[in-house]
């Protein structure tokens, strides 16, 4: 298989010496073309099945091991409401399916749980708002198309849920495979310099839709998460004034302090455990950071997938009172480990900060590992909290916008690919015409009607009582 950064990393960390003149263009691309010799684009339209396929339910119990016991049913409560939100929160299972399929041999650092809602637009150093993949918790190096055939998958879940036609569910799948392969052949022309520092700025993709509405609600949108802050606009929802003092706000069952501690009262490992992330940190930002102070600590429900994970928010305060939110997430072994290989990074924080930092063309200046003490002995990574993060709303979508959207991902995924891998490697696999996008238009519609079986199956285990789900009151 083609290597890639993560797997010239040694154990200890350091880079291996031995260095070779990387391949010309053509060379990589006709190798590229060859590979299909092993893995036709064709045969990436297969979904079947195995007889021996572990039960989705079994995965899913696999998958809650080590979750906090009473956040569970809540990660029930959400899977169990649509099809679409069942497969944002089944990566496991999905990942042991794509380990049965045809495999190209080519590998990308992977997101690993690449659907639709797990794109989105936030902020650079300068402030300026970029698109691109924003949820790497399971990132780990594997076959470029695993990323792709989620991706393309959640398209057909997402438009079935939005009510669109069969035809029109296909063909957002072939719009998000097509962007890519068309936004893969032209970083193969781009240097590796002026690739490296590429992004899909916001303002650009707003100003290219053709549609006036779509692009006058999207441009409001952009205008309103641009000037939105931390101190105007979270600061007020998630805080309350003690005395002199600020304190998270408590809103069970979603936000809660450690049990025996009062709000505003920090328990000792969470300070010594963040210390620890201070020290990941490159030394400019630590001097930032040492300019804030920890207010409070809490822990907060966030997601579908990650639901029963431990996740704490921070509230720290600068001497002016300005507020800093940061988030601390549990990072466990990437899904896609039991079929890919393990990680080379001993901490799967360091895993997922660095597979973020391959993967993103700006990552948050705050983005930080460290691993806990005592009863929290656990990786963890962290970063700001919603600093002009902006979630889409996939779930009001029509065709026209589900379309949009489909070439946006397509086109944020191949960049974040050919970041980690080689874009002529890949294109020379893809070709210019449309095989491959079809393959996996096909394999999309039949994977949606795998996860809607999976769906039922997992709806009957909680009649059953098979397991407990908790559903939280609609706001």
């Amino acid at each position: 298989m083609e290597t890639i950064a993560e797997f010239k990393v040694q154990k200890n960390g350091e880079l291996n010496e031995t260095m070779i003149a990387p391949p010309s263009w053509k060379e990589q691309h006709n190798k590229g073309k060859s590979m299909r010799d092993g893995c036709t684009r064709a045969s990436h339209k297969l979904w079947k099945a195995h007889k021996d396929r572990p039960d989705p339910v079994s995965l899913i119990e696999k998958a809650n091991r080590g979750r906090i016991p009473d956040l569970i049913p809540i990660r029930h409560g959400r899977m169990s409401a649509s099809p679409f939100t069942f497969y944002r929160g089944a990566a496991a299972i999905m990942a042991s399916d794509l380990a049965t399929t045809p495999s190209s041999g080519i590998l990308v650092q992977c997101c690993g749980d690449a659907h639709l809602s797990n794109f989105g637009g936030f902020a650079t150093p300068e402030r300026r708002v970029i698109f691109s993949i924003n949820d790497l918790d399971e990132t780990l190096p594997a076959p470029f198309e695993w990323d792709l055939k989620r991706l393309t998958a959640s398209f057909v879940v997402a438009s079935r849920n939005n009510g669109l036609k069969e035809s029109d569910a296909r063909e957002m799948a072939l719009d998000c495979a097509r962007s890519y392969r068309k936004h893969m052949a032209e970083f193969s022309e781009m240097s590796a310099l002026d690739l490296w520092s590429f992004s899909l700025d916001a303002d650009r993709l707003i100003a290219n839709i053709k549609n006036t509405a779509i692009r006058n609600r999207a441009i409001k949108r952009l205008a309103k998460a641009s000037a939105s802050s931390i101190a105007d606009d979270i600061f007020p929802k998630l805080a309350d004034s003690v005395g002199n003092s600020h304190v998270i706000r408590d809103q069970l069952p979603i936000i809660f302090h450690m049990p025996g501690h009062t709000p505003g009262q920090i328990a000792e490992v969470v300070r010594s455990t963040f210390s620890r992330y201070r020290e990941s940190l490159s030394p400019a930002s630590r001097v930032l950071l040492d300019r804030y102070e920890i207010q409070d600590a809490a822990i907060k429900v966030v997601g579908v997938g990650s639901v029963g994970t431990l996740c704490w928010v921070l509230l720290l305060m600068d001497n002016g009172g300005t507020p800093l939110f940061i988030q601390v997430k549990e990072a466990n072994a990437s899904v896609l480990e039991s079929y890919a290989g393990p990680s080379v990074y001993s901490n799967h924080g360091e895993r997922v900060v660095n597979g973020q930092r391959l993967i993103q063309p700006y990552s948050d200046i705050f983005l930080g590992w460290m691993e806990g003490t005592g009863e929290f002995k656990k990786h963890f990574y962290c970063r700001q909290l919603r600093d002009i993060k902006i979630k889409i709303l996939v779930e009001s979508f029509g065709k026209s916008e589900m379309e949009l959207y489909a070439d946006w991902c397509g086109h944020a995924m191949a960049l974040s690919h050919a970041r980690s891998s080689d874009a002529n490697l890949i294109t020379g696999y893809l070709g210019k015409n449309d095989e491959f996008d079809e393959a996996l238009a096909s394999f999309s519609v039949s994977y949606a009607n795998q996860n809607e079986k999976d769906y039922e199956a997992f709806k009957r285990a909680i009649r059953d009582n098979r397991i407990i789900a908790k559903f939280e009151a609609i706001k």
